[in-house]
């Protein structure tokens, strides 16, 4: 039997139909001059790079922010909340911002139960934090805040 008579005799396998993954529309349209103060279409790679936040806290003072995320709602530990006023927000931390590391450690999988106790028992937090609104919003809509 030839090569292609092998070929001719081959029964062709189907493998399982599977199914895509979900659509996700993209951001509004707006207005190519409005677009300049819309963080949806901010195209400067500087915004989105990983930077360092140095948060020193005495006494019982605060933090000045809240999280959201953990291994459990998936997309890591994000910044939800970040209070006027507070040296935080000073700092330049947002709303979106996805916790990378404090104080050496690494928060990509870490338990919302454990960010927590870490960043309220240091007085110092040398933060590693990357602007991710994308993600933050992902986790949003799986946690079902939307």
């Amino acid at each position: 039997m030839t090569d292609r008579q092998k070929w001719k005799n081959k029964k062709t396998v189907i493998p399982e139909q599977s199914s895509p993954p979900p659509y996700e529309p993209p951001p509004p349209w707006i207005p190519p001059k409005e677009r300049w103060n819309d963080s949806n279409y901010n195209n400067n790679l500087i915004t989105f790079l990983p930077r360092t936040v140095v948060l020193e806290r005495s006494g019982d003072h605060r933090l000045g922010f809240n999280i959201r995320g953990g291994p459990a709602h998936e997309y890591g530990v994000y910044v939800s909340k970040v209070l006027t006023g507070s040296e935080a927000e000073k700092l330049g931390l947002k709303s979106g911002d996805k916790i990378l590391q404090v104080n050496d450690v690494d928060y990509c999988d870490i338990a919302h139960e454990e960010a927590v106790e870490i960043l309220q028992e240091s007085d110092m937090l040398e933060m590693k934090v990357q602007y991710f609104p994308y993600g933050y919003s992902l986790q949003q809509n799986r946690i079902g805040m939307i």
